[in-house]
């Protein structure tokens, strides 16, 4: 299975830090949020990754180089100016991701989650790792049921930002920049969309004082 990182976003939520600094390039604690998912990616036993790219995407380019310091092989996709979005990303970057699922992570997020069961996880659409509600996101986005992700339950969970991808999936979305939001709401009413439960460690690091409170944690 191969493995694509989402890094092409403008970050503008952690401004003023990401005017200088990509934000899957920002420090906690001596290691960059990129640099722990491709350590991550590495020990799950990942060897073909994809990142996309797009502000002040070389410095992730020439940080990251071609993977070989973690033992696997790194394409970078690179995007317009204002980048793709979720979706038209993964779908510009389907080419180098081959045609048998594959993960994607964001690349603004700090987990614990066992990336290799990803590689173990029977996907004929799309699947999803969902978390407990963060105070930022306290009702959440989607419920599960019997394996299955539905729009809405007794208890609702947040998308991690993790998740599995077959290449049918886009087989309906034309080139150019959208969401893949929507998308997983439509597969949700027809009964596609599978998922699991993760209650480890996650952090979604989208303001300055979240990424503090995580540096402090």
């Amino acid at each position: 299975m191969r493995a694509m990182i989402l890094a092409a976003g403008r970050g503008e939520r952690l401004g003023p830090l990401t005017d200088t600094t990509p934000k899957p390039l920002l420090d906690i604690n001596g290691h960059s949020l990129i640099e722990r998912h491709l350590e991550s990616l590495a020990q799950a036993g990942f060897r073909e990754v994809v990142i996309n790219l797009a502000h002040l995407g070389n410095m992730i380019r020439d940080t990251l180089g071609n993977g070989s310091s973690w033992g696997m092989n790194i394409q970078y996709s690179q995007e317009p100016p204002g980048a793709l979005d979720t979706g038209g990303g993964i779908q510009q970057a389907l080419p180098m991701l081959g045609g048998a699922p594959f993960a994607v992570i964001n690349g603004d997020v700090l987990t614990r989650f066992p990336l290799a069961r990803l590689r173990a996880t029977k996907c004929d659409h799309a699947h999803l790792v969902l978390v407990p509600n963060p105070a930022h996101n306290p009702e959440g986005d989607f419920a599960l049921q019997g394996g299955r992700v539905i729009p809405d339950g007794q208890a609702k969970y947040t998308f991690a930002g993790i998740s599995i991808y077959h290449p049918r999936f886009f087989d309906s979305k034309s080139a150019g920049r959208f969401s893949v939001v929507p998308m997983l709401y439509a597969a949700c009413a027809s009964m596609q969309l599978t998922g699991e439960y993760y209650d480890g460690v996650w952090h979604d690091i989208g303001t300055p004082e979240r990424l503090e409170s995580l540096r402090s944690h």
